[in-house]
């Protein structure tokens, strides 16, 4: 391996994933900045609670963008660099840590569940696609989008080791940056497990806009 390469790619997605692009398309787009609202998280989900589809959509499509190009370029390119799984795996997790602690706004990110998704996609499509499809089956029958995340968050790294040995063979360093995210996943919504515990969690489709509960009660 040539360590600076290395170093350099890692170093890339990390800035790369320090891109917060629920401010970005956010301030963009004229809309109001996503962390002064709602759970106050730049993410997809708070975005489309300022009402624009457009916006969430994008700044999902996006995050996961992140994820995804830094592990397909060193996993396309990398070795003729002399670079491998292990640089695929570190430069999965700096574009995750850029997104959680992003250097552009103060270190205060999302929760990275879409730049995750995009990680695991560029790993492998049938990883990202069983572990998507996981989200989308809890979240459709439970309506909580946090639930869904850690659902996904609990089983990226069983479908990663008892998957198609031939497609996705299990690497370690591969795995470890797997349980890494995994971890951090879980961390990184641990006040949503709070409130799902206490049943105060938001559900999917829910406005958490300043003044919209309070003008709906007078409403009644």
């Amino acid at each position: 391996m040539d360590y600076a390469y290395s170093f350099g790619a890692v170093l890339l997605a990390y800035l790369l994933g320090s891109l917060s692009f629920a401010i970005i398309v956010s301030k963009a787009m004229g809309l109001k900045d996503p962390r002064s609202f709602g759970s106050k998280n730049p993410g997809a989900t708070n975005v489309l609670r300022s009402g624009s589809k457009v916006a969430a959509v994008a700044t999902l499509l996006l995050d996961g963008l992140k994820g995804w190009l830094p592990v397909v370029l060193v996993k396309w390119l990398g070795s003729d660099y002399g670079l491998g799984d292990g640089t695929v795996a570190a430069v999965g997790l700096a574009a995750f840590l850029g997104h959680l602690y992003p250097v552009f706004f103060q270190f205060k990110g999302g929760k990275g569940v879409a730049t995750a998704a995009g990680v695991l996609l560029g790993i492998s499509w049938s990883l990202g696609l069983a572990t998507l499809a996981t989200w989308l089956i809890v979240a459709f029958f439970s309506r909580y989008s946090s639930l869904a995340s850690l659902a996904a968050a609990v089983f990226a790294p069983l479908f990663y080791l008892l998957g198609d040995r031939g497609a996705w063979y299990v690497d370690k360093s591969i795995m470890a940056m797997l349980v890494a995210i995994s971890a951090l996943l879980l961390y990184r919504h641990r006040e949503n497990i709070n409130k799902l515990l206490k049943g105060t969690e938001s559900k999917l489709g829910a406005s958490k806009q300043p003044g919209k509960d309070a003008n709906r009660q007078r409403g009644k």
